[in-house]
């Protein structure tokens, strides 16, 4: 198989359980029966049967030691899941069903010849099956290698998502218009809130079976919106969609950009997960618009369209409007409690640029 990190060292192990020993555990702990995979671990590639009538989408998403987790607060279960999440997300936001995952793990040498690295590479699977089982996608292939740096080096994750959606009919960011009202899905701002606290603690959040739930702990284990997401796809209700996977300030305005549309966002409207709730207003609310990995949907929907207020067992909630694209204004505002509106610019995370600071006081 192609070895995407770095070469394997070819010297034969000086403990049992190498590479070959890791690949035979991860094929007996994720053998499927799934119809849509027709060969999956064990041969040079997976053979998938798509079901007819249907296009196939692909995602793939980074899981990187330092920069999504660190293993000295997050617990091995939670980068298991949330290494899963993230590419679940992708195919909820489009309406998808999943087929397949794909993993690339590079593991330090020191992992697999040390108790406690074992020890944490099945717990990291454990939380990847947990949430496979859950959403019935099969573990078909990937990659593994020894990640570069010695006694210093970085668990780095790969993983692809293989998904399909009735061909025309996979939603998309670039189909919304003006006048469409904008909903997301379930609670704001919890992710960010949660890993604030995590990072102030120092210390790995006791792993509690019975907390692994997205209402307990929204940074650790999020629950990709996939139900809805089929939902939306299936009934027409949605014409543009998105995960809020970079905030939702930032995620907005790929909307919008892509939709050709403004955007006005309703302060008041936003639904703000109850861990937010605990920081004073101006952070409650920065949580909300800027904090990202709150894996929900951002969607629009037509104005003359009743939504229920939940689907899949899933709070909808309309937090504002798309608006006429004007030249000179701005492409997001937000509409605060007093009425006066104020230019919201994109805030949440953005790649290879600095970190945006918690305001001082709330945007009037």
């Amino acid at each position: 198989m192609l070895t995407v990190y770095a070469a394997i060292s070819m010297k034969k192990p000086s403990h049992p359980f190498g590479e070959l020993g890791l690949i035979e555990q991860i094929r007996r702990d994720f053998a499927t029966s799934s119809s849509a995979v027709k060969l999956g671990i064990g041969d040079d590639c997976a053979i998938l049967r798509p079901p007819p009538g249907c296009e196939v989408l692909v995602t793939t998403d980074f899981t990187l030691e330092g920069r999504h987790f660190r293993r000295d607060s997050h617990p091995p279960e939670s980068v298991g899941h949330r290494c899963l999440a993230r590419g679940l997300s992708d195919l909820a936001a489009m309406g998808a069903t999943p087929i397949a995952a794909f993993l690339s793990l590079a593991l330090p040498s020191t992992m697999l010849a040390e108790s406690a690295g074992r020890t944490w590479t099945k717990s990291f699977f454990n939380g990847l099956r947990a949430l496979a089982e859950l959403h019935s996608v099969p573990l078909a292939g990937g990659d593994t290698s020894e990640s570069p740096g010695g006694r210093s080096a970085l668990i780095l994750a790969d993983i692809v998502l293989i998904g399909s959606a009735p061909k025309g009919k996979a939603l998309r960011r670039s189909g919304a218009s003006p006048g469409d009202a904008l909903y997301v899905t379930g609670q704001l701002g919890g992710a960010a809130a949660e890993l604030a606290t995590m990072l102030k603690r120092r210390r790995r959040t006791p792993n509690n079976k019975a907390a692994k739930t997205t209402e307990d702990h929204p940074h650790m284990f999020p629950e990709p919106r996939l139900d809805v997401g089929e939902a939306l796809q299936r009934r027409g209700l949605a014409t543009a969609c998105l995960d809020i996977s970079d905030g939702l300030s930032t995620d907005l305005a790929h909307l919008c950009r892509a939709s050709g549309v403004n955007a006005e966002i309703e302060q008041e409207a936003l639904p703000i997960h109850p861990f937010a709730g605990k920081l004073d207003a101006p952070a409650a609310l920065h949580a909300a618009l800027h904090g990202g990995e709150d894996y929900e949907l951002l969607f629009a929907a037509p104005s003359s369209v009743r939504l229920p207020s939940s689907l899949a067992g899933v709070p909808l909630t309309r937090i504002g409007t798309l608006k006429a694209r004007r030249a000179g204004h701005p492409l997001m505002t937000l509409l605060a409690p007093d009425g006066s509106h104020t230019e919201l610019k994109p805030g949440g995370w953005e790649h290879f640029s600095k970190p945006v600071r918690t305001p001082k006081k709330p945007p009037r």
